[in-house]
């Protein structure tokens, strides 16, 4: 006996159904757009009818919302996997750390080029619509947050909006990056190349104001010693 009630094993029935769901609009989303998408196709590729995908979702655009937050929560999914052997982002290694979980965005995986394509094509169609704007820039302004605070986790004592204003450039050249390489206008290697430059020139800004914030204190020491000598 597994000790679950009905009540338990239902609701996991109805969640596994709700992400069948979304995962299938993932698809349709990734391979006809936005305007191609039909909740009759949706249903068709999860192998539902078109009246439980109403059940879950009350129209099209909440179908849209949700897969928008589907397709964040499974690019953090596999943009926190490491290889074998590779220490675990626990701070132990920040700049590895971030530096894996941005080019964990270009593999030439099924998956990661599905959500990548539907991201963008999301994003695109956000431009004519309001609603969906809104839920966009809350997806990502948690992106930005996330990578404020690992950069934060390399350079301490860099204040917080100089580090976001880092990570927003960092996930707009990614987010840049990324659509040259579904359109196979860039080699996935040379995307990569490109990635990691920078956030090398990121990480090398941060640590000159870094080291700018640091050489002020001291400075300001001398100045209270030299004003106490002075008064005595």
């Amino acid at each position: 006996m597994t000790g679950r009630s009905a009540y338990e094993e239902g609701h996991d029935v109805k969640a596994d159904r709700r992400t069948d769901i979304l995962r299938a609009a993932a698809r349709v989303i990734a391979r006809r757009g936005v305007r191609g998408l039909r909740v009759a196709e949706v249903a068709a590729e999860a192998g539902i009818s078109t009246a439980l995908v109403y059940y879950h979702f009350k129209d099209r655009a909440g179908i849209l919302h949700r897969t928008l937050e589907f397709i964040s929560d499974r690019a953090e999914r596999y943009t926190v996997g490491r290889p074998p052997g590779e220490r675990h982002a626990d701070g132990l290694d920040p700049r590895r750390a971030l530096e894996r979980s941005l080019l964990l965005e270009f593999q030439d995986r099924p998956e990661v080029r599905e959500n990548s394509t539907a991201w963008g094509e999301l994003q695109a169609t956000a431009v004519f619509d309001p609603e969906l704007r809104e839920a966009l820039a809350g997806a990502r302004l948690i992106w930005i947050d996330e990578l404020t605070d690992a950069l934060g986790r390399i350079h301490p004592t860099v204040p917080a909006p100089a580090r976001t204003v880092a990570a927003e450039r960092l996930t707009a050249t990614l987010e840049g990056l990324s659509t040259r390489w579904l359109s196979e206008l860039l080699p996935l290697g040379h995307a990569r190349d490109l990635m990691r430059e920078s956030i090398a020139v990121e990480l090398s800004h941060l640590a000159r104001h870094a080291a700018a914030t640091v050489t002020a204190v001291p400075a300001s020491a001398a100045t209270a010693v030299i004003a106490v000598t002075v008064f005595d």
